[in-house]
């Protein structure tokens, strides 16, 4: 047998079970085959795991800017329990492609720090519309299970005992 330092330690187990929540997306419709794959494969995921299609919102916007405003005014409907940005910035000739990337990474983390809501970013940033391709799928359902685990643990957070 193999004792490890950590042994002793309570731990929180990852759980991946969505059957009890609700997921909001909101998915950039520039470079809109790239998203919708990134959409596709998050769905069969978020399927997978127990989550029913009418505990799934979908909003879309223009770019990936418009994101984190969007997911700031959902959360403010106490409706759900974690979110997935999805789109896809792919650099171009001119420093716009750094301020995109920057600016929605950025604006995610600010809006769930400030909604205490988790926010799975799945905003692929690449080089070139190949790669973006290449990592769509396995981007969309890696972001499925972010948000699945990442809410479920904030559930079993809030039902900590406080002393």
């Amino acid at each position: 047998m193999t004792m490890t330092f950590y042994d002793d330690i309570p731990e929180i187990e990852p759980v991946i079970d969505g059957s009890d929540l609700q997921i909001g997306i909101v998915m950039s419709r520039f470079n809109l085959d790239i998203s919708e794959g990134l959409l596709s494969a998050c769905i069969i995921e978020l399927r997978k795991n127990g989550v029913l299609d009418h505990n799934i919102l979908l909003a879309t916007v223009p770019g990936a800017l418009e994101i984190p405003l969007t997911f700031k005014r959902i959360a403010l409907t106490n409706q759900f329990d974690a979110f997935i940005a999805l789109g896809s910035v792919i650099r171009g000739d001119t420093y716009h492609f750094e301020v995109v990337a920057n600016e929605s990474a950025h604006g995610l983390m600010l809006a769930q720090l400030e909604t205490e809501i988790p926010i799975a970013n799945g905003i692929l940033t690449t080089d070139n519309e190949d790669q973006a391709i290449a990592r769509m799928h396995e981007k969309g359902t890696d972001v499925a299970r972010v948000a699945l685990e990442m809410a479920n643990l904030q559930i079993k957070i809030d039902e900590l005992p406080y002393e």
